[in-house]
C-alpha cells in the first residue's frame, strides 16, 4: 500500500518518469485536450460528470506528491476580470512564481515536448487551466523505514 494521497496508477507512472523541468497540465472541462496536449504526455481523464473533481482538488493532491518550482495560468483577454480559479491557485502556490499566458500561448506551452502529464478534470469554471513545472526534491525529504 502506498503512503501517498496520490493513488491513480496512470498519474503515478507519468510523474515517476518525469524529472526536473517536466510539466504537468491540469485542465478544466472546457480544455481541448485532444488537440492542445504534447504528444509525449500521458493524458488522464478524471471528468466523470460536470463539476465532479475540479483542478483545485487535483492540485492539492499533487502539491503533496511532487515539488513544484513554477506555474502558469491561462488568462482571459485584456479588460476581462481575473477568473476566481486563479486566486485559488495563487493562494495554494504562494511560494511558487505564477506566470500568465493568453489562451493560445497557453495551448502552445501545453503542446511542449516537456509535458509529461495532462489531467483533464470536470471543472466547469472558465480559465481554470494550470500548467505546473516540476522542481527538485529538497534534501532531507527522503524517508526510510
Amino acid at each position: 500500500m502506498l503512503l501517498t494521497d496520490l493513488l491513480h496508477p496512470g498519474m503515478l507512472e507519468a510523474l515517476a518518469g518525469a524529472g526536473h523541468g517536466a510539466r504537468v497540465l491540469l485542465a478544466d472541462g472546457h480544455y481541448p485536450a485532444s488537440t492542445a496536449v504534447g504528444e509525449r504526455a500521458r493524458t488522464v481523464h478524471l471528468n466523470l460528470a460536470p463539476g465532479l473533481l475540479d483542478v483545485t482538488s487535483v492540485l492539492d493532491v499533487l502539491l503533496r506528491s511532487v515539488p513544484v518550482e513554477s506555474a502558469q495560468v491561462m488568462v482571459p483577454p485584456d479588460g476581462e476580470p481575473e477568473p476566481p480559479a486563479i486566486a485559488e491557485y495563487r493562494s495554494r502556490l504562494s511560494a511558487v512564481p505564477l506566470g500568465t499566458l493568453g489562451r493560445f500561448e497557453f495551448y502552445d506551452a501545453a503542446r511542449s515536448p516537456d509535458l509529461a502529464l495532462a489531467v483533464v478534470t470536470a471543472d466547469t469554471r472558465t480559465y481554470a487551466n494550470l500548467l505546473l513545472t516540476i522542481g527538485v526534491r529538497a534534501e532531507g525529504t527522503l524517508t526510510t523505514r
